[in-house]
């Protein structure tokens, strides 16, 4: 029960948006030009319920999340205050460039914060998560150009697709590429030294 609330949790923000874009404008009687303004204050509430579920359960959202939606309810307000569409389409350009920024300068200091983050969780060599660092460095600003790219070349359905159905299975074909190295750094690695006969 408590990994079903946990998904429910991390994907029902995302849900709402998608289908108060889509069905806002019928169900509060507004005209269509208004559906991203309507998912961007559902937005808004999911996510604000999301967190306070995490916390009511005991747990804590990691700062990735909590960093998300903290351009979520900054940008989606100025959205909403402006009734300018403009500033929700950014904050995901926003928010990349920052988690590239921040994992950037870590490097600039030779040392990976993604360890400092995960290194608990995912037990591996420091080259192996010098690398990994890079590779999610280059994997944001790639998201970051490509959600530029989608916004200013396509329209806000497509926009509002791109952003619930690409990102994630963007990210998790990217997460799986990063097998190898993982293995190769000892994440993954088998025991070298084997029982002997």
């Amino acid at each position: 029960m408590a990994g079903w609330r946990k998904i429910i949790e991390e994907f029902a923000p995302l849900a709402t948006f998608f289908v108060l874009n889509s069905r806002g404008p019928q169900w509060f009687d507004r005209p269509e030009s208004e559906s991203l303004l309507i998912a961007t204050a559902g937005f808004m509430a999911a996510m604000a319920l999301a967190l306070a579920s995490t916390y009511a359960r005991g747990a804590k959202p990691n700062n990735m999340t909590l960093a998300s939606a903290g351009f979520i309810f900054v940008f989606g307000g100025i959205t909403l205050f402006l009734q300018d569409e403009t500033f929700i389409k950014i904050k995901p350009t926003l928010v990349y460039i920052l988690f590239a920024s921040i994992l950037g300068f870590g490097l600039l200091r030779g040392q990976s914060y993604l360890q400092r983050l995960m290194g608990d969780m995912l037990p591996m060599e420091p080259a192996g998560w010098l690398v990994l660092t890079r590779r999610w460095v280059g994997f944001f600003i790639f998201l970051a150009a490509l959600n530029e790219a989608v916004w200013r070349t396509q329209t806000t359905d497509a926009w509002v697709s791109f952003k619930v159905f690409a990102i994630l299975p963007l990210t998790f074909g990217f997460m799986i590429l990063q097998m190898p190295l993982l293995k190769k750094h000892g994440a993954l690695s088998e025991p070298k030294d084997g029982p002997k006969n």
